[in-house]
């Protein structure tokens, strides 16, 4: 499978002493409530007043910032990845999504929907199961030249700087992805950029990963 697809409970008991010395039958007791589960990406403020309607179109992947163990290995080989968002006639929930990069010098495209989610800023990309679905999250955007967006897949946080063109490099962009970046403890060990040029323009229909609903 192409690897472009690319991450006690404690019981405690008490006795009392009754006159006389005997000993009163042991009671239970309450099981204290469990704290509900914070996810990484649950703490992190999604930017304001989120637009999906500006946020679709063309986006080039410009750095990741990352401990998944793909990147880690093959961070220096990474190759030049473009996602087009567009919304579909047919649903005003989801977000169609076309991932174009190269994988052994050939171009490949891979197709996702994400699940608009009600909440500002948050998407869904569904995994085989619920628990491998990917939480994701626009951090900070202008629409127009950059975006920054979370992704969180079992617990593991994986950031992404997008721009509009692969010429809208410039270096305050670049200063607040690598704080947002150090804030998940994702230092410069952590920054895999991505090259900004020979993007893939068409694909052949042989060379296209359907993803929808899922992969």
């Amino acid at each position: 499978m192409l690897a472009l697809v690319v991450l006690m409970c404690l019981c405690s008991w008490g006795s009392t002493q009754v006159i006389g010395g005997a000993q009163s039958r042991p009671r239970p007791q309450r099981r204290p409530r469990k704290k509900p589960k914070v996810e990484p990406i649950d703490v992190i403020p999604p930017a304001q007043n989120i637009d999906i309607e500006r946020m679709t179109g063309i986006w080039y992947l410009l750095n990741a910032a990352s401990k998944c163990s793909y990147l880690i290995n093959h961070g220096t080989k990474v190759e030049p990845t473009v996602m087009n968002l567009t919304r579909p006639a047919d649903s005003s929930q989801t977000l169609s999504v076309s991932i174009k990069t190269r994988h052994n010098h050939q171009c490949w495209e891979i197709l996702q929907v994400y699940d608009i989610s009600p909440t500002p800023g948050r998407l869904t990309l569904k995994g085989p199961r619920p628990e491998l679905n990917t939480d994701i999250m626009i951090s900070d955007t202008d629409y127009d030249s950059y975006a920054v967006m979370f992704y969180q897949k079992r617990g593991q946080i994986t950031l992404k700087l997008y721009a509009r063109s692969t010429d809208d490099l410039s270096e305050p962009m670049l200063s607040k992805f690598e704080q947002l970046a150090e804030k998940q403890n994702l230092g410069l060990a952590y920054l895999f950029p991505f090259p900004t040029y020979s993007h893939c323009g068409a694909v052949d229909k042989d060379h296209v990963i359907n993803c929808i609903p899922t992969c």
